[in-house]
């Protein structure tokens, strides 16, 4: 069965990634293709990557380096949970992405966001950074309004039709995902 980490891509105090991740972890978790867990990056305390070392060589020297590469491995596939900040992903989470790469290679990612926007440019982004790391990210994503899925933009109400983007994406990605696990060694 895979094992599909949901990644909660902010550190920030107040963060509404929790609470999304949380709905993604309850829906995700009613059906019985996979083995989903929460992945929070700030429980890995990573400091701004401080690895002397591209994550491409595989030689990490640092403890918290290698229990994040180590918890990136055990999984199959990705949800990252994410806003928008400055029409980009979360400075955490794009360092908590450079610090290792073969961990993340073949497996597959989906994408839940929110923002002004529905975030859907920190998204844009991340699929540029997955293309890099060799992780196929599937098309159907959740995009979240501050504006229609919040209350007073902190508490988290989201539109039934999210449910639905949501499940899709899951097919998705458990297909690819399913797909990727074969080629890896």
């Amino acid at each position: 069965m895979l094992k599909i980490g949901i990644i909660i891509g902010s550190t920030r105090p107040g963060r509404n990634a929790e609470q999304v991740a949380k709905w993604v972890y309850d829906l995700a978790s009613r059906r019985n293709d996979a083995e989903y867990e929460l992945v929070d990056i700030k429980d890995f305390n990573l400091p701004l990557l401080d690895e002397p070392y591209p994550a491409s060589f595989g030689q990490y020297m640092n403890k918290h380096t290698k229990v994040w590469a180590e918890k990136i491995k055990s999984l199959d596939g990705f949800i990252f949970v994410n806003g928008e900040y400055n029409h980009s992903l979360p400075g955490a989470l794009k360092n908590a992405l450079d610090f290792v790469y073969a961990e993340w290679n073949n497996k597959a990612a989906g994408f839940v966001s929110y923002g002004s926007a529905g975030g859907a440019r920190a998204v844009e982004h991340l699929r540029l950074i997955m293309g890099e790391l060799q992780v196929a990210d599937v098309r159907t994503q959740v995009l979240l309004s501050l504006f229609t899925d919040f209350e007073n933009f902190s508490v988290f109400k989201p539109a039934a039709l999210h449910e639905t983007n949501l499940n899709t994406m899951l097919d998705q990605l458990i297909s690819w995902g399913t797909a990727l696990k074969t080629i890896r060694k």
